[in-house]
């Protein structure tokens, strides 16, 4: 039952997003004195409906979205007398893309609002490199027994002689990053004589050569087999660090910087997903599932459902988080129909008539939008696809966490 009611939370949680989405056109078309026909959240046959002013606002059956009907959208919008002068392709070019940007801008508001509330609840998830500290520091056992288990040794750790200190954090082994523990292991294991490391001890860096020992472990090969081999070590535990936390006088900061890295990573997946189709086609068909490939809504309210059932609510604030950026970057494509394609066609206008007037000529009609259809009925169909293809494959083959 939790699961369920888990589920249908955070697909409440979207169907909010999307709404907020639509709201900050709402708002910013009626602050630039354009005229708001309807505002609705959901689509289908209308539940109910009311008029506020010259708006109806009201709830459809469906509720995969919403919309903002603003008058004159486009040169082909059937207007009435009224509406005529306040028309969204007649206003000047700063209206418009104020009143564009204003639903995916709203998406990264809400975002950025619950990184505040992950970041003072739970702490913010370090992406890229983890910070890995050195904890331990022991002698070199010989070889592991056929459990697997490390057999007794004695002496000293030869990175303690070396220098090593508990709690320096290990930026780099001879000159390469260290991403995180697993990282640093590997980079130690396939190192004979000694292994330059770079350590990080109260913010001064510096450079410490340590010996190593060659012993015998149980190793994953590239095969993912687990096999006896001869390794290099150097006596040193280590912990990774995965979560910053954060107080109310540091939080504003490690939210804008954790924004930034959210950007980042959302302009990074929104570049890859042509990519991913390959992956979600082999996931429809019986393959494995890479956890890296898009989710669909089904997915992600799948996620949201399981995250919530084992109470696991940094997780659901994190995703829906994600999502909320990831709406809004992908709403700036400049393709129509989305946002990004509108604004593209408002600068275009912009700079065409800049053009014209430099030359003496008059400013030209608005761009014809019915000429433009083609592009857009293949944009939607694509998107369409790639819709069907996402929901499909979270249905027959979902990424599961738990």
């Amino acid at each position: 039952m939790s699961f369920v009611l888990g589920v249908i939370l955070f697909a409440l949680a979207l169907l909010i997003s999307i709404a907020w989405h639509e709201l900050g056109h709402h708002v910013a078309a009626k602050a630039t004195g354009m005229k708001v026909r309807r505002f609705f959240v959901g689509f289908g046959p209308t539940l109910w409906s009311t008029r506020v002013g010259e708006t109806e606002y009201g709830l459809k059956a469906i509720p995969l979205g919403g919309f903002c009907d603003i008058a004159g959208m486009t040169p082909h919008d059937e207007l009435s007398v009224t509406e005529r002068g306040r028309a969204m392709y007649q206003q000047p070019t700063w209206k418009r893309l104020v009143v564009l940007l204003a639903g995916p801008f709203q998406n990264f508001v809400l975002g950025f609002i619950l990184i505040i509330v992950l970041a003072l609840g739970w702490g913010l998830p370090i992406l890229g490199d983890k910070p890995v500290h050195a904890s331990t520091l022991s002698c070199v056992a010989p070889s592991t027994d056929s459990q697997g288990r490390l057999t007794e040794c004695s002496g000293p750790s030869p990175a303690e002689v070396a220098g090593i200190r508990s709690g320096d954090r290990i930026i780099a082994v001879n000159g390469d990053d260290v991403s995180d523990a697993s990282d640093l292991v590997g980079k130690v294991q396939a190192t004979t004589g000694s292994v330059g490391l770079t350590v990080d001890r109260d913010g001064e860096q510096r450079d410490i050569t340590v010996p190593v020992t060659s012993v015998q472990r149980m190793v994953e090969d590239s095969d993912g087999r687990v096999q006896s081999a001869q390794v290099g070590a150097i006596g040193v535990g280590l912990s990774t660090t995965y979560v910053q936390e954060y107080s109310a006088g540091t939080v504003l900061g490690g939210s804008i910087a954790f924004t930034g890295d959210i950007f980042v990573e959302t302009f990074k997946s929104l570049a890859r997903m042509p990519a991913k189709v390959s992956d979600l086609w082999t996931a429809v068909t019986g393959g494995e599932r890479a956890d890296d490939t898009p989710v669909s809504v089904v997915g992600a309210s799948r996620l949201g459902g399981e995250a919530a059932e084992r109470g696991y609510w940094d997780m659901f604030i994190g995703l829906l988080l994600s999502i909320n950026f990831f709406l809004g970057a992908f709403n700036l494509v400049p393709l129509l129909p989305l946002d990004g394609g509108h604004m593209a066609i408002a600068l275009y206008e912009r700079f065409r008539n800049l053009l014209r007037r430099a030359f003496g000529r008059s400013e030209a009609a608005p761009v014809d939008y019915f000429k433009l259809l083609p592009l857009t009925y293949a944009v939607v169909a694509v998107m369409g696809a790639f819709m069907v293809l996402t929901v499909t494959a979270d249905i027959v083959n979902p990424i599961t966490v738990f």
